[in-house]
């Protein structure tokens, strides 16, 4: 519980709408009220990332939050969340933003099966960019501890060479991560850890 305007705010039992609204602009989704974002990071299972919040914690904040395109189709298709493309002035079906999420994002179809997976298996995916990685992974969360894994997604056809594997190894060891490659046709998951003999 966070006070705000001396009123006590508590998201445990605040009044939401059917589908908490979100905006599509220029490729990016963001759920603009304050109490919605921190209600879907917060209460849903840390989805989205507060607009000028490094490491929010654990009540409400008071700023917007942009959903990646996989978190934001995950809670469509779920119907936790309703989109509204600016550019178009229309609310987007799942099949369409599937479709213009597809064209915007590399590899999204991928990464969104690998998604979808590990959310299902009770884990918590987050963007993993700043580890060069699809996917950073947590069983509890972010703030609550330090992630168990990095997510690599590879399509079953694609190629790594040694560079990229060890290259890959090589930072997962030095911020004490394990190194995972996954597989979106298998669900099948490799990994790699450093060892010495």
């Amino acid at each position: 519980m966070n006070q705000v305007n001396n009123e006590q705010i508590s998201l445990d039992n605040i009044d939401l709408p059917d589908k908490i609204p979100a905006k599509f602009i220029n490729s990016r989704v963001i759920v603009f009220n304050p109490l919605y974002a921190s209600y879907l990071y917060v209460i849903k299972g840390f989805f989205g990332s507060p607009l000028g919040i490094n490491k929010p914690r654990l009540e409400y904040f008071s700023k917007p939050s942009e959903l990646s395109l996989i978190e934001a189709y995950y809670l469509l298709e779920r119907d936790d969340i309703s989109i509204y493309d600016i550019k178009e002035n229309k609310v987007l079906e799942p099949k369409e933003f599937y479709e213009i999420a597809n064209k915007i994002h590399h590899k999204f179809a991928e990464k969104y099966v690998i998604y979808k997976d590990l959310r299902e298996k009770g884990y918590i995916p987050r963007p993993g960019l700043k580890f060069g990685a699809d996917f950073v992974v947590y069983k509890k969360g972010p703030g609550i501890e330090h992630s168990l894994f990095m997510v690599h997604v590879l399509p079953h056809d694609s190629e790594i060479t040694a560079i990229d594997m060890v290259r890959a190894g090589r930072l997962a060891t030095s911020v004490r991560k394990k190194f995972v490659i996954a597989n979106p046709l298998t669900k099948s998951y490799y990994f790699f850890e450093w060892f010495k003999p």
